[in-house]
């Protein structure tokens, strides 16, 4: 046994560990390890998941575990076997129930290894769709490629007028039961069944149309629902619309991710749409009323008071974006006004300007004056 390894560095614990925290290391090696969790490579995953079941019989038992801190893996080569600590055969699912409450099954879902068939893969995929549709909601055609259930054998995989049979190696439970002889006694092991890969079921005469696996590559058509509000980067899920089943199980579902296409007008944050709108210095300054137009193609009339400033932001209540959640709520549409300064003028406006500014006197000029007052204070 000088090739074996460390108890306590299978189970990742130190030789301190408390017998809880030993149980606690198991308990998560043997989820880890367990060939129903590897069926990639289960040879490799059956080999550790028998090392860390070894180590936590002898590391649970406290007379197995003084003799092993003594002696090591030495502890045990006299006892041929482990007829001292016990003889006769041992299953693995009696070490398992002292951990997990159960026999092998308990752990892992069932009473066998059957793998039976399993539930369709999901599927994703992105849709482009407008500023609008994103805000308003709309119905969509999405058209994709998957594995369908084959239409000739309904997904059996079986010849249409066969039948699946129960696998005669396993007697349609999907495992096989070996034995193993090891220093605790003979261990008996379950492992899929290679005749029928842990499915418990034989196709004698595959379906000519799927070659017996039960689906076909097939072009789908959707209709699909943009909820209203939804954001860029949202999915939507559509159950039951992914990969089909194995063997008439359950099909997965469709994920679609929506990106939305910037506005050229209109920004969002949240609920809430922003827009920007020009006016004159003349408007902001005498007032005025003005047109706003709203997403959804209406115009809000709103009067501007005498000295409106740059950057005044006028917030029309209800015009924005509803909430996906609760289509009641509804965000706000803020309108930010930008004073507008002509680049052109002509010599006649320009003498007007500087006459206007004469015309209001020192205070107007004075107003500037003070502002860069505090401008300097503050740097002060």
């Amino acid at each position: 046994m000088a090739d074996k390894k460390d108890f306590y560095e299978l189970l990742g614990v130190n030789k301190q560990a408390s017998a809880d925290e030993i149980k606690k290391a198991y308990r998560n090696k043997a989820k880890q390890y367990h060939p129903d969790n590897n069926l990639d490579d289960t040879a490799t995953a059956e080999a550790k998941f028998k090392e860390v079941s070894e180590a936590y019989s002898v590391l649970s038992d406290n007379d197995k575990r003084a003799a092993y801190d003594r002696m090591g893996h030495a502890a045990f080569e006299q006892h041929g076997g482990g007829g001292t600590w016990g003889g006769g055969g041992m299953d693995m699912e009696d070490i398992l129930s002292s951990v997990f409450g159960g026999g092998f099954g308990d752990m892992f879902g069932g009473g066998s290894r059957r793998r039976g068939p399993r539930r369709g893969a999901d599927l994703s995929m992105r849709m482009s769709i407008k500023f609008e549709d994103a805000v308003f909601g709309a119905a969509k055609e999405v058209q994709y490629t998957c594995n369908d259930q084959c239409g000739t054998c309904k997904g059996t995989g079986a010849k249409p007028g066969t039948s699946v049979e129960n696998c005669k190696t396993c007697k349609g439970t999907g495992s096989v039961r070996s034995y193993q002889q090891t220093m605790l006694g003979a261990m008996s092991v379950s492992s899929p069944c290679s005749a029928c890969r842990g499915e418990g079921k034989i196709i004698k005469e595959p379906c000519s149309a799927c070659r017996g696996q039960g689906r076909v590559r097939a072009n789908k058509t959707l209709q699909v629902t943009v909820p209203k509000g939804i954001e860029h980067g949202m999915s939507i899920r559509l159950e039951g619309k992914g990969e089909p089943g194995d063997k008439g199980a359950p099909s997965g579902d469709l994920l679609i991710t929506m990106q939305v296409a910037p506005h050229k007008l209109y920004t969002r944050e949240g609920t809430n749409l922003h827009l920007e709108i020009p006016i004159t210095f003349v408007q902001a300054a005498l007032g005025d009323e003005i047109s706003i137009p709203a997403l959804d193609g209406s115009e809000v009339k709103h009067a501007l008071k005498p000295g409106t400033q740059p950057g005044t932001v006028v917030k029309l209540k209800g015009k924005g974006v509803p909430n996906v959640r609760n289509n009641r709520v509804v965000g706000d549409l803020l309108v930010k006004l930008n004073v507008t300064v002509p680049t052109q003028m002509s010599d006649r406006q320009r003498e007007l300007l500087v006459a206007f500014n004469d015309e209001m006197g020192e205070e107007y000029k004075d107003h500037k004056k003070r502002w860069f007052d505090k401008v300097k204070e503050y740097f002060k």
